[in-house]
């Protein structure tokens, strides 16, 4: 498959004309930006439905963009839950939730950030998978055209990702994620769209979970997406503290799906990794990104936003203070300079 630019990040920008009449430039492209962050709690307490936003759930306000905005962080991956967008299958977009992404799209072009919209549904709709009698691959087609019918103009969007971390999908999952694209492109050939793999998107069993997932996709404008996490059983629950950690073993697991990339020639994003500020941990994200980097592959931090109290991944200041992942974060923002995703 050709690699394109695809998106608002990735556009070709033209050199103005020279004045007088002379030969226009050559072209230019822009950069890609290669770290961002999951902005997440809007797509907290599945368990609890639809629930009170702002008590079991929480969007971010206007300053959370006003702050990693300043720090230079230019994209986001937005988790949200179909079941609360839309209550009913086939139905109705909920309008007070369309209204939520709204302003969050806002915010963020107001301050020239871009926006990953990440249904969080782990493949499944009010805990039965995609494809089953109950969730039948329609269903979720219907859901994802009403999404980009009411998304796809506002000029934040980045791309859906339309699925978070499918996992034990009894061989489901392909066909869902190809019925996904063929609806979104049914109404929006722009768009880029995240593709994420099965057995919870982890790089590291990619080949053997998800060596034939290869969508179709008429625009030509996919990048998959897998995650990494560096405790002991790639959970990120982190509960054996730093039991196996050594400096690479962020980017040993996140090469089987860039080789993966590589073989089929296709773009990849690392959608989720998070670590607790410890020494050991730092050591090997700095690492993980210093080979993302130079791969041209962007990567969001799990995660940020309103919500988190004393999560040890989170990256919110406490009492003023920053938290050392983001100090590393904003290491690595401008130090690769690519004008594709890759890999290379």
């Amino acid at each position: 498959m050709k690699r394109r630019i695809g998106g608002g990040l990735l556009a070709t920008v033209l050199l103005s004309a020279a004045l007088y009449g002379q030969a226009q430039a050559a072209p230019a492209t822009a950069k890609v930006d290669l770290i961002g962050i999951n902005m997440s709690a809007a797509g907290f307490a599945g368990q609890v439905l639809p629930g009170v936003e702002g008590t079991n759930y929480f969007y971010p306000t206007e300053d959370y963009f006003r702050r990693y905005a300043a720090k230079g962080f230019r994209f986001i991956r937005f988790p949200f839950l179909w079941e609360r967008v839309q209550p009913q299958l086939g139905g109705e977009l909920d309008q007070a939730q369309v209204a939520l992404l709204q302003r969050t799209l806002d915010f963020a072009d107001k301050y020239g950030i871009r926006v990953i919209l990440d249904m969080h549904n782990y493949a499944r709709y009010r805990g039965q998978l995609i494809g089953s009698p109950q969730v039948p691959y329609a269903s979720y087609a219907d859901a994802w055209k009403r999404l980009a019918t009411t998304f796809q103009k506002h000029p934040a969007l980045y791309g859906y990702d339309v699925m978070n971390e499918p996992h034990d999908t009894q061989g489901l999952w392909p066909q869902a994620a190809q019925t996904a694209v063929d609806s979104i492109r049914s109404v929006d050939m722009k768009t880029p769209i995240f593709i994420a793999g099965d057995s919870w998107s982890s790089a590291q069993r990619w080949p053997q979970a998800n060596g034939d997932l290869l969508i179709k996709d008429p625009a030509d404008n996919l990048i998959y997406e897998a995650h990494i996490y560096f405790d002991e059983d790639s959970s990120g629950n982190y509960a054996s503290g730093t039991k196996g950690v050594h400096p690479m073993i962020g980017v040993e697991r996140t090469r089987p799906f860039i080789e993966w990339l590589k073989k089929h020639n296709l773009r990849g994003f690392i959608g989720e990794y998070g670590i607790p500020a410890h020494p050991q941990w730092l050591e090997a994200m700095d690492n993980l990104l210093s080979y993302l980097g130079e791969q041209c592959v962007p990567s969001a931090y799990w995660a940020a936003g309103p919500g988190w109290g004393d999560y040890p991944l989170a990256i919110e200041p406490k009492n003023g203070v920053e938290k050392p992942q983001t100090a590393l974060l904003e290491k690595h923002l401008n130090r690769h300079d690519c004008q594709v995703i890759g890999p290379r």
